[in-house]
């Protein structure tokens, strides 16, 4: 009568076969993170262009590429072979080029942060002063001789 190990340790098979899973796994999260730094480029390309239209729609394609990233991520964390080969120092290369990639998006993100902040409060200073030139030419006083900028005939005062 025969028995079979019912180890929890993977076979050798299984092994191999998550060497080669992880490894092609690992070249497709590389693809993703090439792919997001194209559209983060084209990002910036639209921001400073103000295409809105075409601003909604690479925000969508990086939405799905951050989804994609974060799926796998998680595939990755919860591979116990997988970390255990990252210990034993495979693939140290595709590792390296990911991070390298992952901090130059990280970089590229912020810079397009920095011009949309630049560019809300450029429209914030022209409403400001497009405010100021409509309350000028409606500036009126009141009873006391105080100035009085608003919409009077709605009863609504700035």
């Amino acid at each position: 009568m025969s028995t079979e190990s019912t180890s929890s340790q993977p076979n050798n098979a299984q092994v191999n076969s998550a060497k080669v899973d992880n490894a092609e796994l690992l070249n497709l999260q590389l693809s993703q993170l090439m792919q997001l730094e194209t559209v983060i480029d084209s990002e910036k390309d639209v921001l400073q262009g103000q295409n809105p239209e075409k601003l909604i729609e690479i925000t969508e394609t990086k939405n799905q590429l951050l989804l994609a990233i974060e799926t796998l991520d998680q595939q990755f964390s919860q591979s116990i072979i997988f970390k255990q080969e990252k210990q034993n120092g495979q693939y140290a290369e595709q590792l390296a080029e990911i991070k390298t990639i992952l901090l130059r998006c990280k970089d590229k993100n912020f810079v397009n942060g920095q011009i949309i902040e630049h560019s809300q409060l450029a429209v914030e200073r022209m409403k400001t002063s497009l405010l100021q030139q409509h309350n000028k030419s409606s500036m009126t006083y009141d009873s006391k001789g105080k100035t009085s900028g608003g919409l009077s005939s709605l009863d609504m005062k700035a």
